[in-house]
């Protein structure tokens, strides 16, 4: 058999694959054993600083990267966490992600986002069990309250927490006490001496808007206030600003809890629009404390949702289920939210309203 080359220069033998730089390469270069680059790829905290700056900058000359793969083998842990969010268009929801993303970077994890559209929880099955085939250490499900989440049941294996949804009694729930907020914002107008407050109310179909209507409709009748009707709006700018002016043509109107900032801010440029000034005719209180609220006209007095310490909370559930198991999960977390005054409000003196600052 003629085992020639055909062609000049033609190669006898397959070409070897090459070898990238290993371990013991940066373990060289960085002038450090191979277990210190062990812990800085693994992200450890036992690490010099100067000596983790020596080991990075040798990994970047020689190109390494980790072997995740082989990683995971040795730990039993791949450094992802899956995440799973129905709508990626709102303000709060986008911050609540931006704050799971910072905690779990700060842990040394990476996120795989999956959106879902439909809120059912067969899409979240088909969402969970795909995450799991591509190998995450665990799962966090966002804005379950869209969901019946008391009755979630996914295949066991893998560590989850719910953001925003309702006490289940297999996975723990991190949200913010949405009824608590609600009360603050009621109490607050309430307290300024106006008679009754209105309601701009988020979709029908929310949980987080029902939890918060339903708190300012019994803190108003708790009140012993008369109870107006609620105008529902979808949570946009523009619903609050068809709201408004809805509201406007209420004589007796003196104060609206809008149940976000967007439809508050809709609402102030509807009122401004007919001639109702804010806070001197009307005064308005929104929810979430958006990074734009402070520089509304006037700046919104507001409920502020501690977003980060949702992100936080989320996280450090999610890595105790993960290091100590899911038989007994950690307690749900129902953060405490807290009133923001601005110059939205002011309180009715003789007929007028006059401003009386409690927060910034």
């Amino acid at each position: 058999m003629n085992t020639e080359p055909t062609e000049p220069g033609e190669a006898t033998e397959p070409k070897r694959r090459k070898r990238g730089p290993s371990i013991a390469d940066v373990a060289a270069l960085a002038g450090v054993s191979n277990q210190t680059v062990s812990r800085v790829a693994n992200n450890r905290t036992n690490v010099d600083p100067d000596t983790r700056e020596k080991v990075l900058a040798a990994m970047e000359i020689l190109g390494y990267r980790p072997n995740t793969a082989a990683r995971a083998l040795v730990t039993g842990q791949f450094r992802m966490i899956g995440v799973i969010s129905f709508d990626l268009s709102g303000i709060g929801n986008a911050r609540t992600l931006a704050s799971i993303s910072a905690a779990a970077q700060e842990a040394g994890y990476s996120i795989n986002l999956v959106g879902v559209r439909a809120p059912t929880e067969q899409a979240v099955r088909e969402a969970y069990t795909g995450l799991t085939v591509q190998a995450v250490d665990g799962i966090v499900l966002v804005q379950a309250q869209l969901l019946d989440t008391p009755t979630l049941r996914l295949p066991p294996g893998v560590p989850l927490v719910i953001v925003a949804g309702q006490q289940h009694q297999r996975y723990p729930v991190v949200d913010t006490n949405q009824a608590e907020g609600a009360r603050l914002a009621t109490r607050h107008l309430l307290s300024l001496g106006h008679r009754t407050v209105w309601h701009v109310a988020g979709p029908r179909d929310s949980p987080s808007a029902r939890q918060r209507a339903e708190a300012w409709h019994s803190t108003v009748k708790d009140a012993g206030a008369p109870v107006p009707p609620v105008v529902y709006g979808d949570w946009t700018a523009d619903s609050g600003y068809r709201a408004g002016l809805r509201l406007a043509g209420e004589p007796e109107l003196t104060a609206v809890f809008a149940a976000n900032d967007q439809m508050a801010l809709g609402v102030i440029r509807a009122l401004w629009e007919t001639g109702r000034r804010v806070p001197e005719d009307v005064s308005i209180v929104g929810f979430d404390d958006i990074a734009d609220s402070s520089c509304y006209l006037p700046p919104l007095t507001t409920v502020h949702q501690e977003f980060e310490q949702v992100g936080r909370e989320c996280l450090d559930s999610l890595l105790h289920q993960i290091r100590h198991g899911q038989d007994s999960p950690p307690p749900p977390s129902r953060l405490r939210p807290r009133l923001v005054v601005r110059r939205s409000t002011m309180a009715v003196r003789a007929g007028r309203a006059e401003f009386s600052p409690s927060g910034d």
